[in-house]
């Protein structure tokens, strides 16, 4: 499985954050509770939704630990910060290269997808990991738990030194 490489623009996000673990999972309660105030945000880019992890500095993929704790996003893209609703919070995606990875399947099983990228691609490519927001960018062809459901691995990289 090979990704492609892109570059990503500085993103502004709008959405809801939490602090959890992969032992302390918090993403269902966490989408459960931004996606009936979604249509509060004004200025919405796309219909695309944006599950961010934001790691400390030396959070290591190396020596995975599922108790790390990290903040989580779920949110979407906007042009602006004009207005944001009650109870939402900003990000922004600064600018920087991603090594994109389609995935194709039920969203509770796609952990083989992320070990096949920090364990195998990432240690063989011409790249190491940038110390940005990761990102799962679900558009329309996402439907959850569905075998069909179609997003998108976004895993900031920068050129080996």
């Amino acid at each position: 499985m090979e990704p492609r490489i892109e570059f990503l623009e500085e993103t502004k996000l709008i959405g809801k954050k939490t602090i959890m673990s992969l032992a302390d999972n918090k993403t269902m309660q966490l989408w459960q509770s931004f996606m009936p105030q979604k249509t509060k945000i004004e200025n919405v880019i796309n219909s695309e939704l944006y599950s961010v992890e934001v790691y400390n500095d030396d959070t290591s993929f190396e020596s995975f630990n599922p108790t790390t704790t990290f903040e989580k996003w779920a949110a979407v893209a906007v042009n602006s910060f004009e207005s944001i609703p009650e109870g939402m919070d900003t990000h922004t995606l600064p600018t920087g290269q991603y090594a994109v990875f389609p995935y194709k399947g039920k969203a509770s099983e796609a952990f083989g997808t992320y070990q096949y990228i920090y364990k195998n691609w990432l240690p063989n490519s011409e790249y190491m990991m940038d110390n940005r927001p990761h990102f799962a960018l679900m558009g329309e062809k996402y439907k959850g738990e569905h075998p069909d459901s179609e997003e998108e691995f976004w895993i900031p990289i920068k050129k080996k030194s």
